[in-house]
């Protein structure tokens, strides 16, 4: 229940005001796709960042844990269930997913076997834990002069998974999802939370919104890839080359945008933490080797 809220809650004066805003979720640990991010900002001057929960997870060398956890504090940023759970003392909600039921029990298993040796590490370093717990499970922001609702999962639940791309396009969800719109009175929902990206156009009986899901910023999102991906909110568009697709709303294009890490890097600090056998390289490491079974062509023309 802690984790609920009311989509009314983002009626309200935004938390930050920029021309240019960067959403990155789902960094999971990846200090390399972190320096990509600021390779990436250093291009786009004025832009804003805030990142959207799930920054740790394969992060658990206590260095690089907590490297990278001051790195994007000096950001805005919101908890995913990743900080919620590693903040807090109770370990009865394993990593706090709430995956639905298509979902093995072997994956539950394996990603409660993470959060378990993530909980370890962040024990070490108390300060921190307190901070991450301490930070906000949602935030308004508005760009030119649309409004943007950001969220770890979805407009009701920082764990929700109603922004999924398969969800997204079931009809009987679509009461849900426009009364969700209507009621924070956003133009956009920024998300995460699902692994995988989406970005949908919802017609609403007050207009339309959008919901632009990232996916990951630090794993491959797409099959055959080896890229992360985060979502540029503009008055003005980013250049062509670095964007996979987008849409324009309330006066501000909102785009996929590729984040070209270190992949050999990545791989190999990946490795040395997570070796053959262990929860995380059977979870994931097919996935960060291959990118999931997720076609990039598809998403666009749904996009």
């Amino acid at each position: 229940m802690s984790y609920r809220y009311s989509p009314r809650v983002f009626d309200r004066a935004p938390d930050l005001i920029a021309e240019t805003l960067y959403v990155v979720g789902g960094l999971y640990g990846n200090l390399e796709a972190l320096d990509a991010l600021e390779t990436l900002l250093a291009g786009d001057p004025g832009a804003r960042v805030v990142f959207n929960g799930d920054f740790h997870w394969f992060d658990v060398e206590p260095s690089d844990f907590e490297r990278l956890n001051a790195r994007v504090l000096a950001h805005g940023a919101i908890r995913g269930n990743v900080e919620t759970e590693i903040a807090a003392d109770a370990a009865d909600a394993g990593c706090g997913c709430a995956y639905p039921s298509e979902v093995s029990d072997e994956e539950v298993a394996l990603s409660n076997a993470i959060i378990e040796r993530l909980r370890q590490t962040a024990r070490m370093l108390p300060a921190v834990r307190a901070g991450l717990a301490s930070l906000p499970m949602h935030m308004t922001a508005r760009v030119g002069k649309a409004r943007v609702g950001i969220v770890h999962g979805d407009a009701a639940s920082l764990a929700g998974w109603g922004f999924a791309a398969d969800r997204l396009g079931e009809p009987a969800r679509r009461r849900w999802i426009d009364a969700a719109f209507r009621d924070a009175r956003v133009d956009i929902f920024a998300s995460t939370h699902t692994c995988l990206p989406a970005m949908r156009r919802i017609e609403h009986g007050a207009g339309s919104g959008l919901v632009a899901n990232n996916g990951a910023a630090g794993m491959p999102n797409f099959a055959g890839t080896r890229f992360g991906l985060v979502t540029r909110i503009g008055t003005r568009p980013l250049e062509a080359r670095a964007r996979l697709y987008g849409a324009h709303i309330g006066g501000v294009f909102v785009e996929a945008v590729r984040l070209d890490y270190d992949h050999a890097r990545w791989l190999a600090r990946f490795e040395r933490d997570w070796p053959a056998g262990s929860a995380a390289y059977r979870a994931y490491h097919r996935r960060i080797v291959e990118g999931p079974r997720f076609a990039l062509a598809a998403e666009a023309r749904a996009a």
